[in-house]
């Protein structure tokens, strides 16, 4: 007779597999994010892309509203791809990524402007979804 030894932190939610997004080919073939997202507003790729350029020229403000554009149009999809609130949103799968950075821009924006809470809850937030993403963007966001 053999017994299964029933794993208790295995009882989580299955990890949310966000679909491609078809902004991502347009992005990589040097298109303007602008553009891009005008055509692609749902994709939360292109909203990192505009979040990241902006905090990056220092212009937190827009860095802000694109972080937090691309963070509700990510949370959308998570939740029409079965995400219910909590589990793992892997930063392997590429298609991922998009909210993943949008979350870790926000949350250097937030900070920025002085809401502390926001920016601790948003990189949380980010651990908790996907501890690959969370060390990969605090190298070049949070850090």
């Amino acid at each position: 007779m053999s017994h299964t030894h029933h794993n208790l932190l295995a009882d989580g939610p299955e990890p949310t597999l966000l679909p491609v997004d078809p902004a991502a080919a347009l992005l990589a073939d040097s298109v303007d994010p602008r553009q891009v997202a005008a055509t692609h507003p749902a994709s939360s790729l292109v909203w990192a892309e505009l979040a990241e350029a902006a905090l990056e020229a220092g212009d937190t403000i827009d860095g802000y509203a694109f972080a937090r554009t691309g963070y509700h149009r990510g949370l959308d999809m998570l939740r029409r791809s079965g995400w219910r609130g909590t589990g793992p949103v892997p930063y392997e799968h590429e298609p991922n990524r998009g909210f993943l950075r949008c979350l870790a821009a926000l949350a250097v924006a937030a900070g920025r402007i002085g809401e502390s809470d926001e920016a601790e809850r948003c990189s949380q937030f980010l651990r908790d979804s996907s501890e690959t993403g969370w060390q990969a963007l605090s190298g070049s966001m949070l850090g």
